[in-house]
């Protein structure tokens, strides 16, 4: 006798990361962290934090001044990377892909409001809600991802979170309870130290294509 296969989970929504994730990484970030925190104290954060630097969490203890500086530090790698702004190969589709289902799309960026805003103007491409680094706690506190399942009124897990850092992504997913994928394009988690780290990802794809397959084979996507 053949077994019934247990019922799919139904998925309403999809919410992304923006920066590596829907458009292709141009911010030099090892470069911004340096400006930032000087070469030595940057070494030493990298090698106590092998998951990733959080730079905005590092700075939100030093003085004003210091945080002024250093914010404005990070505005202008920000602003340059806006000059530099590409989709990422598949978003296109995969958002088409999405519309097709009827399923929501949010995203969720570290990212300031003003670069949220020229990724919809220049692409068409829209995400609703849309929050930005003025959205406080942000990633990777769970606060921003559970506000989006509010105002969309569906249960955590029945949405994903998609993006390409365990540091911040695959944490904000976890912690609100939600199915996670780790995109990872170079597969740099691959790497030993990264195994030894209790944060899993749910789904790891090295490509945005690969993503509909993943929804398709895991998932209910009944609208």
């Amino acid at each position: 006798m053949s077994k019934i296969a247990p019922p799919k989970t139904r998925l309403r929504g999809v919410v992304f990361d923006m920066d590596g994730t829907l458009t292709v990484p141009v911010i030099d970030f090892a470069a911004m962290y340096r400006t930032v925190l000087g070469e030595h104290e940057y070494k030493r954060i990298k090698a106590e934090n092998p998951s990733g630097i959080d730079i905005l969490h590092h700075i939100e203890s030093w003085s004003p001044d210091k945080q002024r500086n250093a914010y404005q530090a990070i505005a202008d790698y920000e602003r340059q990377g806006l000059d530099r702004l590409q989709i990422m190969p598949g978003a296109a589709e995969l958002y088409g892909f999405l519309d097709s289902k009827k399923i929501r799309r949010g995203l969720i960026t570290r990212n300031v409001k003003e670069a949220v805003d020229l990724f919809h103007q220049r692409f068409g491409i829209t995400f609703s809600p849309a929050l930005s680094r003025e959205f406080r706690p942000y990633k990777p506190d769970p606060a921003p991802l559970l506000h989006i399942c509010s105002m969309w009124q569906v249960q955590p897990n029945e949405v994903m979170m998609v993006g390409d850092s365990l540091k911040d992504d695959v944490a904000c997913g976890k912690g609100a309870g939600s199915f996670t994928c780790l995109l990872d394009e170079t597969g740099r988690y691959s790497n030993a130290d990264f195994e030894k780290l209790d944060l899993k990802p749910d789904f790891t794809v090295s490509s945005l294509t690969e993503v509909y397959s993943l929804l398709e084979s895991n998932f209910d996507l009944t609208p």
